[in-house]
């Protein structure tokens, strides 16, 4: 099977969607139930990950630029990509922020899931 930029692209514009959204329930389809974030505030689990929606979307905005994949095996890829966004609330709303994000799609039970994430904050 060919794996493509914008098969990936999809799975993780569902995310962002899913934040943009507040949609918890969406957020937690689309994680395994082993998901690892790494990010600026440190490492989070599948339930941190949704959590975050508890009270409504965190995302206002976004767009993803500079998307490749790196094929690791027929069921596993990742796809890194370079993210302008900004946050619906919190002391920084409003602010934009980029960052490239390495996201890791493993093919399991039937689906794309996502297992790891990882946010780089550009210049910073």
């Amino acid at each position: 099977m060919k794996h493509t930029v914008e098969q990936f692209l999809k799975l993780e514009t569902r995310v962002w969607n899913a934040m943009k959204a507040g949609d918890m329930e969406m957020d937690a389809r689309l994680l395994t139930d082993d998901f690892l974030g790494v990010y600026q505030t440190g490492i989070a689990g599948k339930l941190e990950h949704c959590q975050q929606l508890e009270n409504g979307p965190t995302v206002a905005s976004y767009e993803i630029r500079e998307p490749r994949i790196l094929v690791l095996s027929e069921n596993s890829v990742l796809l890194s990509y370079l993210a302008t966004w900004t946050r619906m609330s919190s002391a920084n709303a409003g602010d934009i922020e980029t960052m490239y994000v390495s996201s890791i799609w493993r093919n399991s039970d039937g689906g794309w899931r996502n297992v790891f994430s990882q946010d780089t904050p550009v210049g910073g």
